[in-house]
């Protein structure tokens, strides 16, 4: 290895033990993982330490970070989660970006900042923490409520504004106003070619792909992962930036029923990622960046975190949902996300702004989301303090939204001869039943079942908040891994009715311990049926042979496919 490669490996750990470190402690202090990235650079860099400098690692971190960064961020994005709200939403997006824009606008001139600074400024900070934002939420148990839809949705409009803007930024923002306008015309055809693109893979191709790749969940990531470089390519190749290709190719993936696994398989290299171009961001800056306009940015930090809260609770309250709905809803989006950072970095390789600007919008975001955290997780407490201030905002008009919520519902899991036989039972008992499988191979059969289909191992954690695991009535499963019966245990409410599988009756005893109602150990049923089936030969032949009959039938139209 060349003295160039031993010293970029030793960069690359350096920054990876670093933001380790860093984010345990940010763990520990209840901040986001992203502060704890961008300190990470902050730290190691020029600002601080000065023991990485390498120039060459700066430029790979900051590139494949912000397409993967994006790749990501369109998986998350599943158009289903709101459509119920999807008009009021739009209302508010549209609205947010309008005034914010004006806001941020303004203080950044008022702060005295040149022409071309005020413009990225206004661009950049107009934009939610959506990393920030949906994680705290999901902690909470708050992404499926109200304002949760309500902030998740926002986002998804916001950052479709992002890659146009990213799109523009990457562009160049200099020129005559008419060659801006024959720029964006041309960015816009593009992404709408793209985007085109991006749908007629999800409707025609991906599913086949992606049916064929589920076989193999080794196969399903490296698919993923190609997928994100083919658009990436197509993206380069038609001289639109990186982060616009990894978006849609995230996008096309998200409408699939395999998102919620892919999500999952993605996130060790998408959490990867996010250290490396956090942490990229952090070692472009110094000390004389980052503090340039300090008392600048404290004072925009404050204007800009009540000013967002104001905008989102009018815009809310405007479209008719109740003060708690507008209050909770506003709270959560109050921060300049990391967004802005990633404006600011491509405007600096643009030269549309220097490094001073960019250290100013770096400390803004630092500020603005440190502080949300703790007023995302104190939500609840801070509408109930400000309660009787928010009496006069009562109306009869006003009301929330019922939405499509699981709640006293069952959970199947697994599709197999042991759970196909009990769901029409099930579905005859229960309003709303959630069938969980990781067989590709049932994705057709239960997508036009009479039952709500997740694709995904119940292991992972969004699966189970998908299914809604701890809203159910009953839960019937029929994985025989320990771990998947231990976490329905602990996550179903106790008053539930569970029933786990079990292959040893060691594992059976444990899982009735821990509060299972019932587990299944197929041995000892197939013992019992054996044995019902030896008595009824020796007292009953005809039986017997209608019996034999029967199952043969059962088997041959079955198909094996649980968990």
């Amino acid at each position: 290895m060349t003295l160039g490669g031993i010293a970029l490996a030793t960069d690359f750990a350096i920054v990876v033990v670093a933001a380790t470190l860093l984010g345990v402690l940010a763990r520990k202090t209840r901040q986001p993982a992203i502060v704890a990235y961008l300190l990470t650079g902050i730290v190691v860099g020029p600002v601080l330490l000065g023991i990485v400098t390498e120039d060459e690692l700066i430029e790979i971190m900051a590139e494949l970070g912000l397409g993967f960064l994006l790749f990501v961020l369109g998986i998350e994005m599943r158009f289903e989660r709101i459509k119920h709200i999807l008009r009021s939403i739009v209302n508010i997006a549209v609205g947010q970006t309008v005034l914010q824009t004006a806001l941020a606008l303004a203080v950044a001139y008022a702060l005295g900042f040149r022409e071309m600074d005020v413009i990225v400024i206004a661009l950049a900070t107009v934009f939610g923490a959506t990393p920030v934002i949906v994680k705290l939420l999901d902690e909470q148990g708050q992404i499926k409520t109200l304002p949760g839809r309500i902030d998740v949705g926002v986002l998804i409009v916001q950052d479709i504004y992002l890659v146009v803007v990213l799109a523009l930024v990457g562009a160049g923002l200099t020129g005559p106003p008419a060659e801006l306008a024959v720029d964006a015309a041309v960015i816009l055809g593009l992404l709408v070619g793209l985007g085109v693109a991006a749908y007629l893979a999800y409707r025609y191709l991906l599913p086949r792909v992606m049916r064929v790749a589920a076989e193999d969940h080794h196969v399903l990531f490296i698919v993923c992962i190609a997928w994100a470089f083919v658009f990436i390519y197509v993206a380069e190749s038609l001289d639109v930036t990186v982060e616009v290709g990894g978006f849609l190719a995230g996008l096309s993936l998200a409408q699939l029923p395999y998102s919620t696994e892919i999500k999952e398989r993605m996130r060790p290299v998408t959490d990867f990622f996010l250290v490396v171009f956090f942490a990229s961001i952090g070692l472009q800056l110094t000390a004389d960046n980052l503090l340039a306009y300090w008392q600048e940015a404290l004072v925009a930090s404050a204007v800009m975190m009540v000013g967002n809260f104001l905008i989102m609770f009018y815009l809310i309250d405007r479209e008719q949902f109740t003060p708690k709905t507008s209050f909770i809803g506003s709270v959560n989006m109050v921060q300049v996300s990391e967004f802005s950072l990633v404006v600011g970095a491509l405007a600096v390789t643009q030269e549309l702004i220097d490094e001073d600007v960019l250290g100013y919008l770096g400390l803004m975001a630092l500020v603005t989301m440190s502080l949300s955290t703790y007023v995302i997780v104190y939500n609840e407490r801070l509408y109930e303090r400000a309660k009787p201030y928010l009496e006069r905002f009562e109306s009869e008009e006003k009301s929330d939204t019922d939405l499509e919520v699981h709640e006293d519902h069952a959970v199947v899991v697994g599709y197999d001869d042991l759970t196909r036989e009990a769901l029409s039972v099930l579905c005859e008992h229960f309003e709303d039943v959630v069938v969980v499988d990781r067989s590709p191979r049932n994705v057709e059969a239960l997508s036009t079942a009479d039952v709500e289909y997740a694709y995904g191992d119940f292991k992972h954690g969004d699966v189970r908040t998908e299914a809604d695991l701890a809203n159910a009535a009953f839960v019937l499963s029929a994985s025989r891994n320990p771990e998947v019966g231990r976490r329905i245990v602990e996550e179903t409410p106790a008053e539930a009715t569970v029933l786990v599988s079990a292959t040893t009756a060691t594992d059976a005893e444990v899982l009735l311990e821990e509060g299972a109602t019932y587990v299944i150990v197929e041995n000892a049923l197939a013992g019992e049926a054996l044995a019902d089936l030896v008595t009824e030969f020796l007292t009953d032949r005809e039986a017997f042979s209608e019996t034999v009959r029967e199952l043969a039938k059962r088997i041959e139209g079955g198909e094996s496919g649980g968990d």
